[in-house]
């Protein structure tokens, strides 16, 4: 990818100086077809991130949920103080944890995680250490929780020269639910996430992304991944988000 190659390099040593403690989180859909443009357009502007000598960074994600989707439909009807439960591997840097994302009903969000060990990828809820970890971070009993969505992406890592915002962007995401077996692409869709500190005035790849006709729009992967593999999930809120999805990847 030219322009990336072009761009600045930053190492995950000097990315832990990006501190955002009081941060707000904004996510834009796109499609990948205008992620050289955008890239062009900011490459100046902001570092990317380097594991191992290079930018793109794959990730494997694997949700949890009970048998019924309990956290799939408390996000689908809007409830606050809602959870989501994963074990995701880096596979640039070969470490994986057990994490849980909280959302508060002040919509911040907030992520703790365990390390376990890469083998145990497919077996965390057998872990003792997660075992705890859930047991003393969530209302669900690990024997109510099974495997439910697998996704795989690749991740691009940008922070602003000033080191006061970081982005991501992924790209060729695709999912397999395990309990149906079903699989669905969405690698022609770009998802990209922007943090920075509250108050903070409109950044160069915001300004970018608004010229380039791009909208905030909020994505959770786990969510679309379910409406996408699981005929039997409850999925009427996110019908008019998969039809935009979809026009993206249309280029429509």
């Amino acid at each position: 990818m030219s322009v990336l190659d072009q761009m600045q390099p930053i190492g995950l040593d000097d990315m832990k100086a990006v501190r955002l403690m009081n941060r707000v989180d904004q996510k834009y859909m796109a499609s990948v077809s205008q992620l050289e443009e955008l890239l062009s357009r900011v490459a100046d502007s902001y570092y990317v991130q380097h594991v191992a000598g290079d930018p793109l960074a794959p990730y494997r994600t694997l949700y949890f949920d009970t048998e019924g989707l309990c956290m799939y439909t408390m996000h689908h009807n809007q409830k606050l103080n809602r959870q989501k439960l994963r074990v995701r591997t880096y596979r640039s840097t070969d470490t994986t944890f057990f994490e849980i994302k909280n959302k508060d009903n002040k919509k911040k969000t907030r992520k703790v995680r365990i390390p376990i060990d890469v083998v145990m990828f497919d077996g965390a809820l057998s872990v003792p250490e997660v075992t705890q970890f859930v047991n003393n971070n969530t209302p669900y009993p690990v024997d109510s929780l099974h495997q439910c969505l697998e996704n795989r992406f690749e991740r691009i890592t940008l922070v602003d020269k000033g080191m006061s915002e970081r982005i991501t962007i992924d790209r060729g995401i695709t999912f397999h639910n395990r309990a149906t077996g079903i699989e669905a692409d969405i690698s022609k869709l770009l998802v990209i996430e922007v943090k920075h500190e509250v108050g903070a005035p409109m950044s160069n790849i915001e300004r970018a992304l608004h010229d380039l006709h791009v909208l905030p729009r909020r994505m959770s992967k786990y969510c679309i991944g379910t409406a996408l593999t699981d005929p039997a999930a409850k999925r009427n809120r996110f019908k008019p988000k998969l039809l935009h999805i979809e026009k993206i990847m249309n280029n429509i």
